[in-house]
């Protein structure tokens, strides 16, 4: 016996749009499309885990003087060399 559970999912109008047509097209229907998609989903997450990324390690004495990590525009200006980090 199979045992189905009923949920209750939201789309947006773009992707219900193109489900619908998947549907006309190859007679299946929403609910089938998105179980087939997660079980796809699922099995290329159990397959692959994603490796913990290595990231880098600076040693220092803290931000630059002049540095504002609060202004993101001035940060960018810096890091671009447009802004005087003075």
């Amino acid at each position: 016996m199979l045992l189905c559970m009923r949920v209750t999912m939201n789309f947006d109008d773009d992707l219900l749009r193109r489900l619908k047509e998947r549907k006309a097209k190859f007679g299946s229907t929403v609910t089938a499309q998105v179980q087939d998609a997660v079980r796809m989903y699922l099995a290329n997450c159990e397959e692959s885990p994603r490796p913990d990324a290595e990231l880098p390690v600076f040693h220092g004495t803290g931000v630059m003087p002049g540095i504002d990590l609060n202004n993101s525009a001035a940060l960018l200006d810096v890091m671009e060399g447009l802004g005087d980090s003075d």
